[in-house]
């Protein structure tokens, strides 16, 4: 094939195209921002001030799709940790128990992540990334989309057309303007309220350990992250279900000894903080199923969080992006069997955000018994996993998208749960 047109820049765009340039001659990535040229903040992704972490199948994707890349991230200052044994994780007002996972992790800044995938996937042959271009519609015939259009009118001709162009996509309005239905959009109210300061990072600080993740509960629905980053710092982020933590210093360590495990109020109240705090707001979570669509046009598809924008506090979106990218391998680009193909890959991660935010105030969103059962089961799951590393790493595997969230409840890991003698009751539903 001859010409593939990648919308938007976005790690999942990039990734996108790293996938497409080993079946297409010539494949143009294209997005509205200014591309910089080192490794800043850009405007067009104001959440890459805060905190990013590369789970550890995530890492794994990026390095098959751009081989070598971690090892260049790492050679400018990112850093690689077992994530059971370099982190600690905090659920249902728990530590999990540590131990040695061999699942990697990769920690390092968002602008430095983007910018080294950014300068790879323009240096592969044939790829070409174009700032400063707004796609404004599509162009079709017989039923098969054949290109894009650019504000300035300029037609962009193309055999494949993928839209990566996150939250704001415009693909739903497009597909009305063909004559096909537009699919149909679940939406969770979660209203998330984040904020986020850098601190100077010591050598001794959390006794080494490279990542601090305390997850809200019911009880206490505030969660935050530490995650050490290249040129020894510290990204915290904190977030609220309705509130988000205020950016003074004061305040914002206020919040943090809101959180019911006092590691991050500790760090920001005695580390050095540098560079200038941020804020930033999701309304809710977004998923877009185009999977159940009867029709589609042919020569279309859609990736990242244009068909899936989950809550980023659980950190999955640039693991299912790359995931997604990487099935662009497949032979088969027909867009509906390509998004039943994908939904598999948003199935997880889209159950286990969503069923950890039904349970908190104020979201809005359909609490079914079966969310009920699950969350309560997770409690006692957490309770035994405190001190048993074995069922601490089947959970770090769920949320590190190696096995599906049913695994949790296999009939072994059941067992080694209730003879753990962690006394939390499991509801059955009415």
């Amino acid at each position: 094939m001859d010409h593939a047109v990648v919308i938007g820049a976005s790690m999942a765009g990039l990734l996108t195209a790293a996938a497409l340039h080993r079946r297409f001659a010539t494949v143009t990535v294209l997005d509205r921002d200014t591309l910089p040229a080192v490794d800043v903040h850009r405007r067009g992704t104001a959440q890459s001030r805060h905190a990013h972490g590369l789970l550890a199948r995530g890492r794994e994707t990026i390095d098959e799709l751009l081989p070598g890349i971690t090892a260049e991230l790492v050679a400018q200052g990112a850093m690689e940790g077992d994530l059971q044994r370099h982190s600690r994780h905090y659920h249902a007002g728990r530590m999990l128990a540590r131990g040695d996972s061999g699942l990697i992790g990769l920690l390092v800044s968002r602008p430095l992540l983007e910018g080294q995938v950014r300068r790879r996937v323009s240096a592969l042959p044939g790829v070409h990334v174009s700032p400063g271009k707004v796609v404004t519609g599509l162009l079709s015939r017989d039923g098969r989309v054949t290109g894009v259009r650019l504000a300035d009118g300029e037609p962009i001709p193309a055999d494949l057309v993928v839209d990566a162009g996150g939250r704001a996509s415009r693909t739903p309005l497009w597909l009305g303007e063909l004559g096909y239905r537009p699919p149909e959009e679940e939406r969770v109210g979660i209203d998330l309220r984040y904020g986020t300061r850098e601190f100077r990072r010591g050598p001794s600080d959390f006794g080494g350990d490279l990542v601090v993740v305390i997850a809200p509960t019911v009880e206490s629905p505030r969660g935050g992250v530490a995650l050490a980053m290249e040129d020894d710092r510290w990204i915290v982020t904190m977030a609220g279900y309705g509130e988000g933590p205020g950016l003074g210093l004061t305040e914002f360590a206020e919040f943090a000894a809101g959180l019911w495990a006092p590691d991050l109020h500790r760090l920001v109240s005695t580390a050095e903080p540098i560079g200038e705090p941020r804020t930033y707001r999701i309304p809710a979570g977004i998923r877009r199923r185009y999977e159940r669509l009867a029709r589609f046009p042919e020569g279309l598809l859609v990736v990242g969080d244009a068909v899936c924008a989950f809550n980023p506090i659980y950190g999955q979106g640039m693991t299912v992006a790359a995931l997604e990218a990487r099935m662009l391998l497949d032979p088969d680009l027909r867009p509906l069997p390509f998004f039943r193909r994908i939904a598999k890959i948003v199935d997880g991660p889209w159950e286990i955000t969503v069923g950890g935010d039904l349970v908190m105030p104020g979201v809005e969103g359909d609490l079914t018994p079966k969310v009920r059962m699950v969350n309560a089961y997770l409690e006692r799951f957490h309770a035994a996993a405190a001190h048993d590393p074995e069922l601490a790493l089947r959970f770090l595997r769920v949320s590190n998208l190696y096995d599906p969230p049913p695994s949790l409840m296999s009939p072994g890991t059941l067992l080694r749960v209730l003879r753990s003698g962690a006394q939390r009751a499991v509801p059955v539903p009415a």
